[in-house]
Formats: C-alpha cells, sequence, structure tokens
C-alpha cells in the first residue's frame, strides 16, 4: 500500500512538473530558433508590413500581436522591450499600452503558474516548516507580499522573468501576483509603449529609438518615487520588529 502511495505521488509530481519542463524546453527552442528574429533590426525591416496589415485587419493584427507577445513573456524570450514598442508602433500609445499591459500580465500568470506547479507549491511548503533564517525569510516575505510585490515591478533594475519566478517559489497567491504585475508595470510599459508610438518617423529617419529614455530624470525620478512608496511599509514593518 506504502508502495503505492509512494508511486502514486511521484507520478502526480512529475504530472505537476511537465508545465514547467513545457516551458523550459520551449524556452530554449524559441532562444535558439528566434533569438536573432525578435530584434529591433527585424521590426525595422518589416514596419511597412505590418503597418499594411494593421490596416487591412486591425481587430486580427491585434489578436496576433497580443498573442505572440504572451508567447514572448510565458516562455522567457528575448525581445519583450521589442514587442513593447511593436505595440505603440502599430496601435499608438493607446489603446496600444492597454495591448501591451494585458499580454505581459497573461504571459507572466501563464509563466508563474508553471513554476508554482513544477516547484513552487513543494519549496514554499518546506520553507513554511523550516526553522531558523530560512523560516524567518518565508514569514517575513509573507508578511511583505503586496510592498515586496510592487517593488520588483517598478524597480527597472529588475529582469522581468525573475519578477515572474521569485514570487511563485515562496508561496505568493495567484490573484496577488496578477494585480501586483498588472498595476507595476504600468509606468514602465506606459514609457516604452509611447516611444514606439513614435517609431515611425525615427525609422524614417534611418535612426533607433532611445530606449535609455526610461533612465531621464522626469522620467526616472516619479518611478523611484513610486518605488520608495512601495518599500516604505517594508521599513515600518523593520522598524517595528526591531522595536518588539
Amino acid at each position: 500500500m506504502t508502495e503505492m502511495t509512494q508511486g502514486t505521488s511521484a507520478r502526480d509530481g512529475w504530472i505537476r512538473r511537465l508545465p514547467l519542463i513545457a516551458v523550459v524546453i520551449a524556452a530554449a527552442v524559441g532562444v535558439l530558433a528566434f533569438g536573432d528574429t525578435l530584434s529591433f533590426e527585424t521590426l525595422a525591416r518589416h514596419h511597412e508590413t505590418l503597418s499594411d496589415t494593421r490596416d487591412a485587419h486591425y481587430g486580427l493584427t491585434a489578436l496576433a500581436f497580443v498573442a505572440a507577445y504572451i508567447c514572448v513573456v510565458t516562455f522567457s524570450l528575448p525581445g519583450a522591450t521589442v514587442a513593447t514598442l511593436t505595440g505603440g508602433f502599430l496601435f499608438g500609445t493607446f489603446p496600444g499600452v492597454v495591448f501591451n499591459v494585458l499580454a505581459a500580465t497573461v504571459g507572466a500568470s501563464l509563466l508563474f503558474l508553471a513554476a508554482r506547479w513544477g516547484a513552487g507549491e513543494r519549496l514554499a511548503a518546506r520553507m513554511d516548516v523550516s526553522d531558523g533564517a530560512v523560516k524567518r525569510l518565508k514569514d517575513g516575505i509573507d508578511n511583505n507580499q503586496w510592498p515586496m510585490l510592487f517593488l520588483i515591478r517598478l524597480v527597472p533594475a529588475v529582469p522581468f522573468f525573475v519578477a515572474n519566478l521569485l514570487p511563485a517559489l515562496v508561496g505568493v497567491p495567484l490573484h496577488r501576483f496578477v494585480i501586483s504585475t498588472a498595476l507595476g508595470i504600468v509606468p514602465g510599459a506606459l514609457v516604452y509603449t509611447s516611444v514606439g508610438a513614435g517609431l515611425g518617423e525615427v525609422l524614417a529617419r534611418g535612426e533607433t529609438p532611445d530606449l535609455d529614455v526610461i533612465f531621464e530624470p522626469h522620467i526616472l525620478l516619479p518611478i523611484l518615487g513610486l518605488c520608495c512608496l512601495a518599500a516604505l511599509p517594508l521599513v515600518v514593518n523593520a522598524v517595528r520588529g526591531k522595536r518588539l
């Protein structure tokens, strides 16, 4: 009976790992097959064709774009920034930013679920029953999930795929992840979508867009202000903990 239970548990474990394994394999194949394709140079070569297709079939183009962007994020393929620019180029700042945020949120949520089913739930459960520093770390994360989630989304230096995987490995609920992702990526998505909206003129001059615009003071300082606001509860909780 015990052997049968162990066999069933092992089989269920492998079934739960299948989505994550599929994502890893697809990501590896995608990087090898499309690593050089999802680039600004490709967008520059085909921007007229994309524009013509959008004008002829706006709804289908929007659906295809959102689906492609979801795949890029789900499989952590290189080219998410180019995809965001493309959204602005094809659909303008609005509704381009809506398409970009929607696709990025759905793709991030799919990757989050694959990681949580494949490893996150077991890892979080082990951290809950552990002792010492690991247990204190897990308790600290659980007590500060909202500010932590918003902070890793707002800080430009945190890679997008890291912000998708880390919450899955520490037991963050899906609804918190989705809400914090959808809201937290808006500032950056709005900046790059607006850059993409002016891409037609840039390409006509044979130039490349300035992607460092997000580090300009008039853009970076408000984002850093949002980061400080997101980090404030962490500071308050830390101070309270020391007092206790």
